[in-house]
């Protein structure tokens, strides 16, 4: 039996209007509670928030968006459907993957559609080799959808059991690129199955083979895009919590919680106090510790992710190798990561994203005008405190030159940058060791090993985010917004 908040949990105050927070308000209104959520931006999306430059509708923060059928279940909590507030546009294909050797893969979710591109990439036996990976990833994805990503966990002891032993006999405590590696030989295949692993803040050669769940949603569960950008999707959250009942308050911040006899009894704001029965804390790791101040630390220090650099960019016209998700990898590829994750520094030879939204949906930009998001993966503060204030813009011209010379655009003077964030914007966003992607997906920082969303089984303050469990996404967030609100009994 999971632990749930003991007494009242009538009245919730949801700290964070993030995908976290929203999903957890939208479940605990739907169940019964009263909710107040409490933002410090002027808008609901959080690190999926919202820039406006010069008639630019940028996303800063993720861009990929997979598995919307969380979001579609988090809004059936107070009756509303995705489709009725959002429209999801498919991506064909799902991603392209461009080679340092000059070759380049269309990545479709369909089965024969991807079969056939990689016959025509790397002939008929590695696309068999494809299908068998795609029975793999799935089988993967099937053991754990429920089991291990969607559930709550007390102890290590709670994994114990059946599943547990399908997830090792699958080879989820393996290697995830040994996995790979088990059917597709063609290299510039296996990193298309595992880049994903730095998503989850940690080398494809370092990662569990769990972690192949990650790449089934992305090449398997399909990749979509809302129009208006993703800041549509928390918005539409928003809009459905608020017409159910939850009250906002937009440009607010939480400064301590109020408590009597170890409960917290209120969240008190720079103009206000919230009583409240139970809290949501869906703020981010560094906001939430600040908060709670009394939890027990880790026996270890938490190991952050790497940090990304992302330069957002507008221009007059895009090259035809370009699809709304265009993976550039560089020829160097373990030692990549070794320069990111143990040395410090910046990558020698890139692998980047880029992605460009307007070939989707033109009107996030001047009318004959693009813009592209243009993402490189660099290293956490904790691991190198660079002067990103010095080094960061001319980082980003060493980056717009990179993709000119890889042919993704046409001239580094037809470019304009229209911003840039670095582990310094991250930092100042609250986002610990200035990485947007929380705690690495370590086997001591994974499942039961992760920072619990219930940190005091006798408080009344659950987390919800990237830093607790399932982990780091737009699908393990939504999720986590979820296990939050199951923390708490339906009111009486």
């Amino acid at each position: 039996m999971v632990a749930v908040v003991r007494g009242r949990t009538d009245r919730v105050v949801v700290v964070g209007a993030g995908l976290a927070g929203l999903s957890a308000a939208l479940h605990l209104r739907g169940a019964g509670h009263e909710v107040t959520v409490v933002e410090r931006l002027a808008h609901p999306g959080g690190l999926a928030g919202r820039l406006d430059v010069s008639g630019y509708r940028i996303d800063p923060g993720p861009t990929v968006l997979t598995m919307p059928e969380l979001i579609d279940e988090a809004l059936g909590a107070v009756g509303r459907k995705l489709d009725e507030l959002v429209e999801l546009l498919p991506l064909h294909p799902a991603y392209r993957a461009r080679f340092a050797d000059g070759t380049s893969l269309d990545v479709h979710t369909e089965a024969e559609a991807m079969h056939r591109s990689i016959t025509d990439f790397a002939g008929p036996a590695e696309a068999d080799g494809y299908l068998r990976l795609r029975d793999w990833l799935g089988k993967l994805y099937e053991v754990e959808r429920d089991r291990f990503i969607g559930a709550n966990f007390d102890s290590p002891l709670d994994l114990v059991g059946p599943d547990l032993v399908r997830l090792a006999a699958l080879g989820g405590f393996s290697s995830l690129e040994r996995g790979v590696g088990k059917h597709l030989g063609d290299e510039r295949l296996r990193r298309a199955f595992t880049f994903q692993a730095l998503y989850a803040g940690v080398a494809p050669r370092r990662a569990l083979g769990a972690y192949g769940v990650i790449a089934y949603m992305d090449t398997i569960a399909g990749v979509s895009f809302p129009r208006g950008g993703m800041r549509a999707v928390p918005q539409a959250m928003a809009d459905a919590a608020e017409g159910a009942g939850v009250r906002f308050h937009y440009g607010t911040a939480a400064l301590r919680l109020e408590r009597a006899g170890g409960r917290v009894t209120a969240v008190v704001t720079e103009g206000e106090r919230l009583p409240c029965d139970a809290v949501v804390l869906a703020a981010g790791p560094v906001l939430s510790a600040e908060l709670l101040a009394d939890v027990p630390r880790r026996p270890v220090p938490t190991r952050w992710s790497p940090s990304a650099v992302v330069a957002h960019l507008a221009a007059d016209v895009v090259t035809e190798d370009l699809a709304h998700h265009t993976i550039s990898f560089g020829n160097a590829w373990n030692g990549t990561f070794d320069e990111i994750v143990r040395d410090g520094k910046l990558m020698s030879d890139p692998s980047l994203l880029l992605t460009t939204p307007t070939l989707t949906d033109p009107s996030l930009a001047p009318e004959g005008r693009h813009l592209h998001y243009l993402l490189a993966p660099c290293p956490n503060l904790d691991r190198a405190p660079l002067r990103w204030d010095v080094l960061g813009p001319r980082y980003a011209e060493e980056l717009v030159e990179e993709v000119v010379k890889r042919k993704l655009v046409g001239a580094a003077s037809d470019v304009e940058l229209l911003s840039l964030s670095t582990p310094d914007d991250w930092a100042r966003g609250g986002q610990p060791a200035g990485t947007p992607f929380s705690a690495a997906h370590t086997f001591l920082q994974t499942g039961p090993f992760r920072q619990r969303n219930l940190p005091r089984r006798s408080g009344n303050v659950v987390l919800a985010g990237s830093g607790t469990t399932p982990g780091v996404g737009i699908p393990p967030v939504v999720i986590s917004g979820r296990l939050a609100a199951a923390r708490l009994r339906a009111p009486q």
